[in-house]
């Protein structure tokens, strides 16, 4: 039966639907609701059954018959929505309850939330360590990590299930975005809201406050919001008339002004004035922009190329990215540092850090400017030749506990926000950077000086 089906999704052409981004993973949702993983696997993130690293797009099998119609990546786990079913699944890094299943064991198998099954889910916004979801009743429902009260229920216990947000009752929400441990909404009548940490400003509340319950951003005058995304920790709104704001940490030009200052409130990046901005996404610090007539933007952190203007420099105004500028852009994502972008012939690009293969281009390479991902590409293979992952099906679930999978070790040579970083994600031999005592951020308070340092055992 495995073999079938993984000769059934080859030799059919399918177009790409839908793209997101992780810390160094990237997913696909195809036609025929087919969901396709690759890059970093090793926290179970791409849902094929084991930790090893994909350097093209694999279908995940295990999703096969699950009629998928949106898909959402965290840091480092992953959720997908079948609106037929009402079944929301997730698979990937459970610490912290992310995974909702009310543990905190890593999945290897897309595995349903028990609390979720039923409800008519619009939305699921993924942060590092939590997530978020809007009914179509207008509920918000948020689980994991809370630390900094980023789940915006009035405490900073984190939360293995999905609990209902009681600040939003009699409010329509209308969308959710979430950061490393902030979360903003704009609701149906144009208002914005942010909660959580908010050392930097992201909360655009004109302060570095965090806030354990959502508060409304004061309104920008004459605006009303559109839609929101946010960074690592930074936050990027879009008004009505399609004038795009940015707010909170810019230290490298994330924010889009020209400068690397933070900013506590909205401001208009002015670069992009007189375009309307129709798509947006944060990375870990770097920023895109989509306008409406298809070109695309990128700036702040480019170390790695992510932001695709042919260097590694990097970038605190808006740039136009190298290699489409005479495509029309459809779709654009953020991972941490690298991007993933869709055109309206049905062709797919990435670029920036590609060290676990999460360019999808069969290789490890990092790149400064947009290359096509052939296999997914309508004017490539269209789909024709990717693989399956071979793993058991949706129902079948692959559990391991963090006691099984991690080892506690002392954490002597590390800080509190170095410790954080590193059970994060992998930072491949990237600087660490600890606030020193003169930074706004320093102690770091959102960070218990408890945590552990955790380094991988093998499965």
């Amino acid at each position: 039966m495995e073999d079938a089906k993984a000769s059934s999704s080859r030799g059919v052409r399918r177009q790409v639907l839908a793209l997101s981004a992780g810390a160094s993973h990237s997913v696909a949702l195809l036609s025929g609701d087919l969901v396709c993983s690759w890059g970093r696997g090793e926290d179970g993130q791409l849902g094929h059954g084991d930790a090893e690293e994909r350097h093209f797009p694999t279908i995940v099998s295990a999703l096969d018959d699950c009629e998928i119609s949106s898909v959402t990546c965290g840091a480092d786990h992953t959720t997908a929505l079948s609106n037929s079913t009402k079944t929301v699944y997730s698979w990937g890094w459970g610490d912290f309850g992310r995974l909702g299943h009310g543990n905190s064991s890593d999945l290897f198998i897309p595995q349903p939330i028990k609390a979720l099954k039923g409800l008519e889910v619009k939305q699921i916004a993924c942060g590092d360590s939590h997530c978020l979801a809007i009914t179509t009743d207008g509920e918000v429902l948020g689980w994991g990590r809370n630390q900094n009260g980023q789940l915006g229920l009035g405490h900073t216990e984190d939360v293995l299930t999905p609990h209902k947000l009681t600040a939003f009752e009699g409010v329509a929400v209308k969308m959710l975005a979430a950061g490393a441990e902030h979360t903003t909404a704009v609701t149906e009548n144009g208002k914005l809201y942010g909660w959580g940490w908010g050392r930097y400003g992201n909360l655009g509340l004109g302060d570095r406050e965090d806030r354990l319950v959502p508060d409304q951003v004061a309104a920008v005058a004459g605006e009303l919001m559109k839609m929101v995304a946010c960074g690592w920790r930074h936050t990027i709104c879009v008004a009505e008339s399609g004038n795009m704001y940015t707010f909170g940490w810019s230290k490298y030009g994330q924010l889009g002004h020209g400068d690397f200052a933070d900013h506590l409130i909205p401001h208009q990046v002015q670069a992009l004035k007189s375009k309307k901005i129709q798509a947006i996404t944060g990375g870990w610090r770097h920023t895109f922009a989509l306008d409406s007539d298809g070109r695309l933007y990128g700036w702040g952190w480019n170390k790695f190329g992510q932001v695709g203007c042919g260097n590694t420099e990097d970038q605190s105004s808006p740039q136009l990215v190298k290699g489409l500028q005479d495509q029309v852009v459809t779709v654009v994502q953020c991972g941490w540092r690298h991007t993933l972008a869709m055109t309206d012939r049905g062709n797919v690009y990435s670029w920036g850090r590609g060290t676990s293969g999460q360019l999808g281009h069969g290789d490890t390479v990092d790149r400064s400017t947009p290359k096509r991902i052939e296999i997914l590409s309508s004017d490539g293979f269209a789909c024709e030749q990717i693989e399956s992952s071979g793993s058991s099906n949706c129902t079948t679930s692959n559990w391991i506990s963090p006691a099984e999978r991690y080892a506690v070790v002392p954490d002597e040579t590390l800080g509190p926000l170095a410790r954080r970083l590193h059970q994060t994600t992998n930072f491949e031999g990237e600087e660490l950077e600890v606030p020193t005592a003169s930074d706004d951020s320093s102690g770091d308070a959102n960070v218990p000086d408890t945590d552990t340092k955790r380094m991988r055992t093998t499965l």
